[in-house]
Order: C-alpha cells, then sequence, then structure tokens
C-alpha cells in the first residue's frame, strides 16, 4: 500500500504543475487579446467620430471664412458708396483730404486725371507706383471698357470693386476705380484696401481650430478608450471566469484520472488487500469523477439559462426536518452536533422545487461539516418573512474572512490548501447560489457571532 502512495505522487505532482502553467498561459493570452481588441475598438470608434467632427469642423470653418470675407467685402463697398458720394460733393479735391481719409480708413488713394498720377502720388512711395499699375492692369481685365473716356458720365461718378493679388507684394487687395467728370475731362480715384487683417484674422481663426480640434482628438481618443474598457469588461471579466472554470475543471479531473492510472497500473502487479485498495480507490476516484461532471452540467444548463425547475407547493418546515434527520448520522459521524428550528406556527406552503431546496440545503451542511471542528454545533432554522421564506444554516467552525465573502459563490473558489484536503470541488455553494437565483431569491452569507458563518437562503411567497 505504500508503495502505491508512491506511485500516486509523480501523477499528481504532474497534474498540479499542468494545470498552473496552463491557468497562467490562458490568462496571458486573454489579457493580451483583450488589450488589441480594446485598442482595435479604440482606434475604430475614436477614428469615425474625429472623421465626422473633422468634416462638420471643415465645413464650418469654410463658411465662417465665407462669411468674414463677405462681411469685410460689404463694409468696403459700404465705405466705397460713402466715399464716391463725398467726391460728387466737391468740386476740387485736396491732398489734405485724401491724406486724412487714409489716415482714417487705412485705404491707399490714387488720383489720375485721364489716366495720368497727381502730384500727390508721385511724391508716394515708388513701390506704390507698381501696385497702382497692377490695380488697374486687374481692372482692365475684369472691366475692360470700364476705363474708357465713353464710360464718363457727366452727371453721376461710376465705381466698381473687385479684389486682386500684387505679385511685387505677394498680398491680396479689395480695390476700387472711381470715374468722374471735372470740367469735362475724365478723372479717376483708385481705392486699395489691404487684406492683411482679414487674412490674419482668417489665420487666426485657424490656428483656433487646429487646437481646439487637436484637444479634442486627445480627449475623444482618452474617453474611445475608458469607454471600450467599460464596455469590455464584463466581457474580459466573463472570459476570465470561463478560462478559470475550463482550468479548474481540466485540475479537479486530471486529478482523479491521475489516481486511477497509478492505480491501474497498480493492479498489474496487485493481488489480495493490495488488489482490493486499488479497486476500490478507482471507484471512488469514478463517483468523484461523475460528481463533479454532473455539477458543471447543472451549471451549465443554468448558464443557457435553461436551469431545471419543478415548482410544487412545498411546506419547507417539513423539508428542513426530513434534511435534519438525514445528516444527523453524518454529523454524529464527525464529532458534531445537529440541531433544528422551526416556527411554532405552521409554515404556509411555498412555491418552489422541493428536490433543489434539498439540495441547497444539502451544500450548506455540507459546507458546514466540512469546515466545523470536532466538538463543534450546526444549526438549522426555517423562518416565515413578510416578502417569504428564509432557510438558514449555522455554524461554530472557522469562519469566513470578509474578503472572501464576495467570492464564495464563484465556481471552484476555495482556498489552495483545501483543494487537496477537501472531498468537494468548490461548485456547492456556486450551485446553491444558481438555485436560489432560479427561484427569484436572494442568497447571504455572514459571520455568526461567536464564531462561525452563517448561509441564508431568502425565497419569495
Amino acid at each position: 500500500m505504500q508503495a502505491a502512495k508512491c506511485r500516486l505522487k509523480p501523477y499528481a505532482a504532474l497534474a498540479t504543475v499542468s494545470w498552473k502553467r496552463l491557468k497562467s498561459n490562458r490568462k496571458g493570452r486573454t489579457a493580451s487579446m483583450f488589450q488589441k481588441v480594446r485598442l482595435r475598438l479604440t482606434i475604430l470608434s475614436a477614428g469615425i467620430t474625429i472623421s465626422i467632427m473633422l468634416i462638420m469642423s471643415l465645413l464650418y470653418l469654410h463658411l465662417s471664412e465665407n462669411i468674414l470675407y463677405e462681411s469685410r467685402y460689404t463694409s468696403f463697398q459700404n465705405d466705397m458708396n460713402t466715399i464716391t458720394a463725398n467726391l460728387e460733393q466737391q468740386s476740387v479735391i485736396s491732398m489734405e483730404w485724401l491724406s486724412k481719409m487714409e489716415a482714417q480708413g487705412s485705404y491707399i488713394f490714387f488720383v489720375l486725371d485721364n489716366s495720368v498720377p497727381f502730384l500727390y502720388n508721385k511724391l508716394s512711395s515708388p513701390d506704390r507706383g507698381a501696385l497702382l499699375e497692377e490695380c488697374l492692369d486687374a481692372c482692365e481685365t475684369r472691366f475692360p471698357d470700364f476705363l474708357s473716356e465713353q464710360n464718363v458720365s457727366a452727371y453721376l461718378a461710376q465705381h466698381v470693386e473687385y479684389e486682386f493679388h500684387s505679385p511685387s507684394t505677394n498680398r491680396d487687395y479689395f480695390s476700387s476705380v472711381i470715374q468722374l467728370n471735372r470740367n469735362n475731362a475724365g478723372m479717376q480715384v483708385v481705392i486699395i484696401s489691404s487684406l492683411d487683417t482679414l487674412e490674419n484674422q482668417i489665420s487666426a481663426q485657424r490656428i483656433r481650430f487646429l487646437f481646439i480640434g487637436g484637444f479634442s482628438f486627445l480627449l475623444l481618443l482618452a474617453f474611445s478608450w475608458l469607454f471600450t474598457g467599460i464596455l469590455l469588461h464584463p466581457i474580459q471579466k466573463n472570459r476570465e471566469q470561463q478560462i478559470h472554470f475550463i482550468s479548474s475543471a481540466s485540475h479537479e479531473l486530471r486529478t482523479p484520472l491521475a489516481v486511477i492510472l497509478s492505480c491501474t497500473e497498480c493492479c498489474a502487479n496487485a493481488s489480495g488487500e493490495k488488489l482490493n485498495f486499488f479497486l476500490k480507490t478507482i471507484r471512488q476516484e469514478g463517483k468523484r469523477m461523475s460528481t463533479l461532471i454532473n455539477d458543471m452540467l447543472l451549471l451549465s444548463q443554468s448558464d443557457a439559462h435553461n436551469f431545471p425547475l419543478d415548482k410544487k407547493p412545498t411546506e419547507l418546515d417539513t423539508l428542513l426536518l426530513n434534511s435534519y434527520e438525514t445528516f444527523e448520522p453524518l454529523a454524529k459521524e464527525h464529532g458534531l452536533h445537529l440541531y433544528v428550528h422551526i416556527p411554532e406556527e405552521a409554515m404556509p406552503p411555498c412555491m418552489c422545487d422541493s428536490e433543489r431546496i434539498r439540495q441547497l440545503l444539502s451544500v450548506f451542511v455540507h459546507n458546514a461539516i466540512s469546515y466545523t471542528p470536532s466538538g463543534g454545533s450546526i444549526f438549522l432554522s426555517a423562518g416565515l418573512r413578510k416578502d417569504g421564506f428564509s432557510l438558514s444554516v449555522a455554524d461554530t467552525g472557522v469562519g469566513i474572512p470578509y474578503e472572501d465573502k464576495e467570492k464564495i459563490f464563484d465556481r471552484f473558489y476555495r482556498a489552495e490548501k483545501a483543494r487537496s484536503t477537501k472531498d468537494h470541488f468548490g461548485l456547492g455553494l456556486s450551485i446553491a447560489y444558481e438555485i436560489v437565483k432560479a427561484h427569484h431569491g436572494m442568497i447571504s452569507v455572514a459571520n455568526r457571532e461567536g464564531g462561525g458563518t452563517v448561509f441564508t437562503a431568502q425565497l419569495p411567497r
């Protein structure tokens, strides 16, 4: 028998190492996969949103620039109408008036008598001469007959406005050419306004849009990253739970399989008591595997929202008494005291699946027996509440740490040292949780005063 135990160790150790390695590798691959998915979703969502915002922003920027241009051009035309009206009323155009108008409106004035510049213009900067020629060339190109003598009216001044680009200064201008009749001779007044202010406004607006767009781009990226993380968190958590479930199930199946294989090898050379021992071990491990597979099938049915229930009116106090009678011998075998408490008045029937509730109580009692030391006590109780019924199993065992209470109903959740020392797999409380959930009830765990744990299931009426 001692030799048989030695033969079991290599298989069990190999199963444990393989399980830990498989769990670690799968967890790492899953995290990497979700990071890639999160990055792709972030780029996709942010890219689509930014593309839409970019198109709308460019459209708005284009419309805004057009409005600025139209507003500036309209203001220039209004000023030209006012200046033209003043020129019509003046019989003499003085240099003082021209200088004053240039200073007030940031305009450049040219006065020509039959296309010959006045002395006022000749005294100005030589660069203005080239600018005037470019302005008149643009006027002749756009309005070929406007500067002709036949176009001069004896009564009214005529004027045209247009935009042109000056190669000599490499700048854009608004220009107005006014035709006047003075002493039966044609006189032209050319007024030029630089578009530097308008272009500076447009440039400043584009810089603001670029800054706001870049800042919005970063905000969208950050928001998309956080938002996709929130969206993927339940999926990732579910995936991790599945991986943990599969890994833990694989480990739990590997261990009995390793024992069965080693016992099978030992049976070839064993006889008598040793052979019976190996066959008994194979039978026990086979039952453990069968129990585990049945529990896993039950949980898979719950995941598929196909948890089988056969609800009938059930007397919970009678069900609790039957469970007490069933587990009393097992409790005595472990040196434990089992007590039951039911209300003095008869409880009304509860619409539930009696077999599932019996299974629920079995899980609670088995858990209490497993973690209560010899000489301790286990208390079974049933109660009637305003909103339903309650079933509780309390023990005087070691209790459950606070940090473990949230995980106690997770599948395969147990302390690592309990894996090799306890006879259950860590699925019992998960099954209990699914049973109560299928009945639309609530399940809770709390520490008992004086030490121990209390598991409570609340069922609706």
